[in-house]
């Protein structure tokens, strides 16, 4: 599960961690006294107006912008909730923009790097940072791996504070910086074990530059990214809350009320599998004959043939679909009940692109026989010996 970054934001301030004073507003009408108001508490005219989108880019897209006056601020708003965000991260068909942050304006020192994640390969989570911030932090690992620095963090114990202070000194931290860095460090560990986390995310954890009422600057969070487990966060009803589903790809919620797994992806060749990994399997075998699939579709173990002709209308719906490729092996999901879903669903909703099907498992002799039966409903379909022999069909289907 993700959230907005103005939720992240108040977040981080629940754990004790700075963070400039920001509003949200959904008009561009509110924009003028969302500026006035976050930059009198700030004592600046300096304020950012930030599309809310789960998607990275928005600077380079145009969807930051750094404003000084309430006109300028409507002028963002407008443009921002008017247009669609397209950026590196979003496909050319962008995302819609419904919710903006103008946050107060800060000037800037230093730029740093701050997450704590979990590595797969070792199992432990990881305090990963870098005084390379701002950018983006994949680019940063491969152009100067030596620029990031990892620390594990003690799975009983956490993160301990000798370890956050010598993280602050690799970065470069000086005077007062040092404790404040430590503190944010031990925090953002406190709240990412707390809520579940499987990111926690601030990119750009920044300097101010020295004044004569704070030599050493302040260290604060402008920007953050959280993303949650979504098989814990039954135990968090305050992160339930956070939840916007405006920003859910319909498709995959659509799929979930049918307890169906789906996730929408960028290929022409949708996919309807029994069990995750024969799922990745059929993707990654689509992949190898030169195919690319547009979704991951998991039915389960004991779907219906109500649920399997959803899975199929939710595949159609993505207009990118060329082609459908089934690959069931029966085992407390029956082939013939995979079978009948396929003759329900080209009743209903037809089958006007090529259809592959791979059958084998229990009942698969029944399931064969109901499609053998229903053939001249289905023109386009083929049937397929094996899971190779399945994705080389497909593909040259698809062309």
């Amino acid at each position: 599960m993700k959230i907005h970054e103005y939720q992240a934001r108040d977040l981080l301030a629940s754990y004790g961690i700075p963070v400039p004073s920001g509003q949200v507003i959904t008009s561009k009408e509110d924009a003028a006294q969302a500026y006035k108001s976050v930059t009198q508490d700030a004592g600046t005219d300096l304020a950012v107006v930030k599309a809310q989108v789960f998607a990275g880019g928005r600077g380079k897209a145009g969807f930051v912008k750094l404003v000084r006056s309430a006109d300028e601020a409507t002028e963002a708003a407008k443009f921002m909730l008017s247009n669609r965000m397209v950026s590196n991260q979003t496909g050319p068909e962008g995302l819609e923009v419904n919710k903006l942050l103008i946050a107060a304006g800060v000037d800037i020192a230093h730029e740093y790097y701050l997450a704590i994640t979990t590595d797969r390969a070792t199992r432990r989570n990881f305090l990963i940072a870098s005084a390379e911030g701002g950018v983006d932090i994949e680019q940063v690992a491969e152009d100067n791996p030596d620029a990031i620095i990892k620390t594990p963090i003690h799975p009983l114990l956490g993160l301990q504070s000798y370890q956050a202070r010598e993280v602050a000194y690799a970065l470069g931290f000086k005077g007062k910086q040092i404790n404040q860095a430590v503190k944010i460090m031990m925090a953002l560990s406190k709240l990412y074990h707390d809520k579940d986390c499987s990111i926690a995310e601030i990119n750009p954890l920044i300097t101010t530059p020295a004044t004569t009422d704070n030599p050493d600057g302040q260290v604060l969070a402008i920007d953050a990214k959280f993303n949650f487990d979504d098989n814990a966060t039954f135990r968090h009803k305050d992160i339930q809350a956070l939840h916007d589903p405006s920003e859910d790809n319909p498709a995959e919620t659509r799929a979930a009320k049918m307890g169906l797994s789906y996730i929408a992806l960028d290929g022409n060749i949708g996919c309807l599998v029994n069990g995750a990994g024969l799922a990745m399997a059929t993707m990654d075998t689509i992949k190898l004959e030169g195919g690319d699939p547009a979704n991951f579709l998991d039915v389960g173990g004991s779907a219906s043939e109500e649920a399997v002709t959803e899975a199929f209308r939710i595949i159609l719906s993505d207009q990118a679909v060329k082609g459908i490729l089934v690959n069931i092996f029966g085992g407390i999901m029956r082939c013939d009940i995979i079978a009948q879903g396929i003759v329900n669903a080209a009743k209903e909703i037809g089958f006007k692109i090529p259809l592959v099907v791979r059958l084998e498992g229990t009942n698969v002799d029944a399931g064969r026989a109901l499609l053998e039966k229903a053939s001249g409903d289905l023109p386009t379909l083929q049937a397929a010996t094996d899971l190779g022999d399945a994705a080389k069909k497909m593909v040259a289907a698809v062309g």
